[in-house]
């Protein structure tokens, strides 16, 4: 069985995951800004959790749940990334400073989580890292172009992450959900930014509204989800993207066509630039 770190994993998809990799026998090492919210969240307390207080802008306590994990079961198998939330407004019209707080935890969280997980994967020579993106992070879309940016971020760092790491035998996955149902869409983990520019109300706005109408009435199954990604860590050749959702097939194949079409449309002018 697995030792399982997991960030984000006192609700949503994390506690999903979380979990449905219990039940399946492995060990997890679940963290979140308090512990206490992971033990309301698991009440029966299963065999094989361990809670730890860990939030993914402090380093320090990273490192303190990994030095607990290591303690408790000897090693660490898999790496969660999954903590985040969400942004909503038109570019313009988000805050540096909610902008700059949305980056702190999506992405550079998972900076923080990498840097306390993976020497011990690294020593061990084995290992999988799940970065929970979004479909957002390939094909984003208005009033959530903040959110898209810190997601596209995780798509460039996995990428690299993979290459480094296959030649130690660490495996990397990039996770692209579109809608479950989960509380994504609440406002324990979504910020609405008021909409501040009238221009933007035709651009921005029905996404806006139709995000605050969605919530409830998703198309994913979070649990179908999660039982997923812990089928991928058992493949014997794992993805580097696992795409999740009728809707995020629909929106990355739209995507695909789109940039073919205008590379192709734009080729002669591409292929004119060189020597």
């Amino acid at each position: 069985m697995s030792v399982w770190f997991v960030t984000g994993a006192s609700r949503g998809l994390g506690a999903e995951i979380t979990r449905e990799a219990l039940e399946r026998g492995h060990r997890v090492i679940a963290t979140a800004r308090d512990a206490a919210a992971v033990f309301r969240a698991y009440p029966e307390k299963p065999d094989g959790l361990l809670a730890v207080t860990a939030d993914v802008t402090d380093p320090g306590q990273l490192a303190a749940a990994v030095e607990a994990g290591l303690a408790e079961f000897g090693r660490i198998d898999v790496v969660v990334n999954n903590a985040g939330y969400g942004v909503v407004g038109a570019v313009e019209e988000i805050s540096d400073q909610a902008a700059r707080e949305l980056f702190d935890v999506n992405v550079f969280g998972v900076l923080n989580t990498l840097r306390a997980t993976l020497p011990t994967l690294r020593a061990q020579r084995s290992g999988h890292v799940l970065n929970i993106g979004s479909v957002s992070g390939f094909a984003t879309a208005p009033a959530v172009g903040l959110y898209g940016a810190t997601k596209f971020a995780l798509e460039g760092i996995s990428e690299a992450l993979h290459g480094e790491l296959a030649p130690l035998g660490v495996r990397v996955t990039i996770v692209e959900p579109g809608g479950f149902r989960t509380d994504f869409l609440k406002d324990t983990s979504i910020q609405v930014a008021p909409a501040s520019i009238p221009d933007y109300a035709t651009g921005a706005g029905p996404v806006r509204e139709a995000l605050i109408r969605s919530n409830g009435h998703q198309p994913g199954d979070p649990a179908k989800a999660a039982r997923a990604i812990v089928d991928v860590t058992e493949a014997a050749e794992p993805p580097l993207r696992l795409v999740l959702g009728a809707d995020a097939v629909e929106r990355v194949e739209a995507k695909l066509d789109l940039v073919r079409r205008e590379l192709d449309q734009w080729r002669e002018v591409a292929l004119s630039t060189g020597v």
